[in-house]
């Protein structure tokens, strides 16, 4: 893996809400930043012009190929069908969620009860996931941002097995706005999927830690 240290190239792969708001973050702070969607890079070049200023549409492959950093903002449902050949050694944030009530029943993320971004890994065993902004609405990424050292910076969960993925994710988070909460594995991210006590909760770190076990955080 190869870890780039001051501004990784950033694919965002969907177009929605959370994909163009992360996009417009990302940009905002400085980032190199690509975006890609089901439709081609022509066709999305008026939207991101529009809605993702400064982002560069591209066909997902060639976003992927690019990128120093993925972030999964795509539809649940579209996943399985992504090819894990494109993401080898890639680092790679989950921002997606298996929420039943909201997307419906999917065999593919039923496994035993185990996280959504643990079934992500599987899926793209060669990748380096870290599971990161899954737990806060897609208006909060833009509207939340706090500057370093606010009383009332929010705090976010950065879970992942590899060591180096989770730092450069959480500088990644810091850099937008926000503060990062790293976690040990990517198992401990469970602790803020739909229906745990930190999904959706404005929290800020020393609230967060109190929440989530201590034991798992860093």
């Amino acid at each position: 893996m190869n870890i780039v240290e001051t501004s990784p190239r950033i694919a965002v792969l969907g177009a929605g809400r959370v994909g163009s708001a992360l996009a417009r973050v990302t940009v905002e702070a400085g980032y190199p930043v690509s975006v890609s969607a089901s439709r081609g890079p022509d066709d999305l070049e008026l939207i991101a012009s529009v809605v993702m200023p400064g982002a560069t549409p591209m066909w997902t492959a060639d976003a992927i190929a690019a990128g120093d950093v993925v972030v999964l903002a795509i539809p649940l449902h579209r996943f399985p069908a992504l090819d894990p050949a494109l993401f080898a050694d890639k680092i790679v944030v989950d921002g997606m969620n298996y929420w039943p009530p909201i997307d419906g029943r999917q065999e593919f993320f039923e496994r035993g009860g185990a996280g959504s971004s643990e079934i992500v890994q599987d899926h793209l065993s060669s990748a380096h996931v870290v599971k990161t902004f899954n737990h806060l609405g897609y208006h909060e990424i833009e509207d939340d941002r706090r500057p370093v050292g606010d009383a009332d910076r929010r705090a976010l969960g950065v879970a992942g097995d590899d060591r180096r993925a989770v730092e450069l994710v959480a500088s990644i988070v810091d850099r937008i706005g926000f503060d990062p909460v790293t976690f040990t594995s990517l198992r401990d991210g469970r602790a803020f999927q739909p229906g745990e006590p930190a999904f959706g909760n404005l929290l800020t770190r020393p609230q967060f830690l109190e929440l989530v076990p201590r034991r798992v955080a860093a």
